[in-house]
């Protein structure tokens, strides 16, 4: 279903613990639990998720989360209509700025746990395909997130533990 990566930062179990409970909560919605699915997690650093946004989208900045699908909406969308899964398909890549995530957090006052668990479900829902660039994308993606996060039980009103 998934597995997670440390790139020079520490391992941590808190950071596996709410990855867990969200990925295996978005799986279960899009009913891909039975599937042969899996993402890759990758956690960093600012200085890190900078040098992979310019090695592979041309932007020299760091950013909060990248993601990096495997298959187009309408592939996806087919493979799951149809069960076709092969052995492990790779749904795709998500790179997240742990460090980012803790700024946020900050920023607009929630619980650390609330930002990555934003940033885990945001990156999950760009590997399947959907996007919020257009105002007519964002109005199908945003429920979505808000949808794992509230049966997750994790709010935006959230006080910052941090």
């Amino acid at each position: 279903m998934y597995e997670v990566e440390y790139l020079d930062i520490e391992e941590n179990k808190e950071y596996e613990q709410i990855i867990k409970k969200v990925i295996e909560k978005c799986f279960k919605q899009e009913k891909l639990q039975d599937s042969k699915l899996y993402v890759s997690i990758t956690l960093t650093t600012p200085n890190n998720i900078k040098k992979i946004n310019k090695e592979y989208r041309n932007i020299d900045k760091e950013t909060d989360v990248l993601s990096f699908p495997m298959f187009e909406k309408e592939e996806i969308d087919k493979k799951i209509k149809n069960k076709d899964f092969k052995q492990e398909d790779i749904l795709g890549d998500i790179v997240i700025s742990i460090e980012k995530v803790k700024e946020q957090a900050k920023e607009y006052g929630h619980s650390f746990e609330r930002e990555f668990a934003y940033m885990l479900v945001h990156g999950f829902y760009h590997l399947m395909g959907y996007d919020h660039i257009k105002e007519e994308d964002k109005i199908i993606m945003r429920p979505k997130e808000e949808n794992i996060l509230a049966k997750l039980g994790i709010r935006r009103d959230e006080i910052n533990e941090e």
